[in-house]
């Protein structure tokens, strides 16, 4: 999904998509499937009507900030999460490269 203000030479036609937030409408221009802008427009505006809930107080801006707050955080995490994967996927690779060596290797007796 790519959002963007107006399409370049060489890439994707992009097309408008109507949303709402925060009961705003907005017109976003994006490439690939609108369901997708839809989706997570939808993620968006749920995530701050929950904010808003909360804190019936705060201003819009202040709920934006706030969400903005809880993706950054949810990224994070995800990103942490995703290197100590690699890590693990790297050090199983170099484990099971020994092994097949180990096993290809000629005349050695097996045990």
């Amino acid at each position: 999904m790519g959002l963007g203000v107006r399409a370049m030479e060489g890439t994707p036609e992009k097309q408008p998509v109507r949303v709402t937030i925060l009961s705003r409408p907005y017109t976003l221009l994006a490439t690939g499937d609108p369901r997708e802008v839809e989706a997570v427009a939808a993620s968006v505006d749920q995530l701050m009507l929950s904010i808003a809930a909360r804190a019936p107080n705060a201003d819009s801006t202040r709920i934006a900030v706030l969400a903005c707050l809880h993706l950054a955080d949810r990224l994070r995490t995800l990103e942490r999460d995703l290197s100590q994967l690699k890590d693990r996927v790297d050090r199983k690779s170099v484990e099971f490269a020994g092994m097949l060596e180990q096993a290809m290797a000629p005349g050695e007796e097996r045990r």
